[in-house]
């Protein structure tokens, strides 16, 4: 082990423009999403050899189709990586591709890696049904069949009922809970399309998006910039049919993938660049399941006070939209933090939640952020589905 632990930098980030469920990345394979980004991240980085890669982790959520269980190491090995590089698929649900940033800036900072690449892809659209095996040989009657998109499947019966309930019940379980009502909810989706299409419009997205060779999507597909606070008022709630979580404040089934190249200070000479951002802190919490929109107070209060800073302090700060009910509840725990400061070009809610890749996207987003601020904090956070939080702080190199 190293007397102390080394800098970590982020070099760069790239990401695929995020499609909607059935949409322009559809006929896109997980492992051929992961393997571009992959590819247009060491394109950007031509002097770095490709060889010094010392692992390369990705997140996913699913992992049970196309993605063959270990999709890192089918998409370096689609990309072109020499076959001496490793890579590990990890799994923490939403939180899987900024997970992966972690577990790859830990190995930096103990010194078990120098150059590594890590991200995160998701194909909802393309995600199987499964059906489980039979209790006993050749039964007779209908099985069960389950999809495999989003949320609980093949249950543990010995869970609390109140623990496995849908996403979307969630959400309006931390509205009732912080007395969030509809209007504000469909107000903070409406606010996410308009700074989305706009950063889009002022070119904020040109340095990290990587659109794909003849797919027609240059841009995240969901942002809807017609839209307005009558027709999300429209909208019926689609979890309680006197609820307040309706399609229109809660992100879109989405499909994705995001790669950040790390390194410590011998790996940052080898690409021949200055970095975007350096790796402060990181904290993961747990909560009550069926609360996990809440997840992310405490992870970025710990993840802050690991990194010597405040909330006063803070430059920028990702919050993963899984729902504006879940978004708005951790911002009015944040007190002391500028809401303005927050999303600042959109958040999930218009751009998609590809779950794998969303950390992974929502990390490099703040690294850009602070390199074209030239100074100060930044923040990124998710909330986890069965209650975790998950947020990394970065600084200004």
């Amino acid at each position: 082990m190293p007397d102390r632990l080394r800098d970590v930098y982020v070099v760069d980030a790239v990401r695929t423009p995020v499609g909607r469920y059935g949409g322009a990345l559809s006929g896109v394979r997980p492992d051929d999403l992961a393997a571009h980004v992959l590819t247009a991240l060491l394109r950007r980085t031509p002097e770095l050899d490709p060889a010094r890669i010392d692992d390369v982790l990705l997140g996913n959520a699913n992992g049970a189709g196309e993605e063959n269980r270990n999709v890192a190491r089918m998409a370096l090995l689609l990309a072109g990586i020499p076959v001496s590089v490793p890579g590990a698929t990890v799994n923490r649900l939403c939180g899987s591709g900024m997970e992966a940033v972690v577990q790859a800036a830990r190995a930096i900072a103990v010194g078990d890696a120098s150059v590594a690449v890590a991200g995160g892809v998701e194909s909802m659209s393309r995600a199987p049904w499964v059906v489980p095996k039979p209790e006993r040989a050749l039964p007779a009657g209908h099985q069960q069949m389950y999809s495999t998109t989003l949320g609980w499947r093949m249950t543990n019966p010995r869970m609390p009922k109140e623990w496995t309930i849908a996403l979307g019940e969630g959400a309006e379980l931390v509205a009732d809970r912080y007395g969030i009502g509809r209007e504000a909810q469909d107000a903070f989706a409406l606010d996410s399309h308009r700074k989305a299409a706009r950063a889009w419009a002022d070119g904020r997205y040109d340095t990290e998006v990587a659109p794909l060779d003849g797919i027609a999507l240059d841009r995240d597909e969901s942002i809807r910039d017609t839209t307005s606070a009558e027709a999300l008022a429209a909208l019926k709630p689609a979890f309680r049919t006197d609820g307040t979580v309706t399609a229109g404040n809660s992100s879109p089934l989405s499909d994705g993938a995001a790669a950040l190249l790390l390194t410590d200070e011998d790996g940052l000479r080898a690409t021949g660049r200055p970095p975007l951002a350096r790796v402060g802190a990181t904290a993961v919490t747990g909560i009550e399941p069926q609360l996990f929109g809440a997840g992310p107070v405490e992870a970025v209060r710990r993840a802050l006070k690991k990194a010597g800073r405040g909330f006063g302090e803070v430059r920028t700060l990702e919050l993963n939209e899984a729902f504006a009910a879940q978004a708005l509840a951790c911002l009015g725990e944040w007190r002391d933090l500028d809401p303005a400061l927050v999303n600042p070009r959109g958040g999930a809610i218009a751009l998609g939640h590809p779950l794998g890749a969303s950390g992974a996207r929502i990390t490099g987003a703040v690294a850009h952020q602070l390199a074209a601020a030239g100074s100060g904090t930044g923040v990124a956070a998710l909330c986890i589905g069965v209650g975790q939080g998950l947020a990394l702080v970065l600084e200004a190199p």
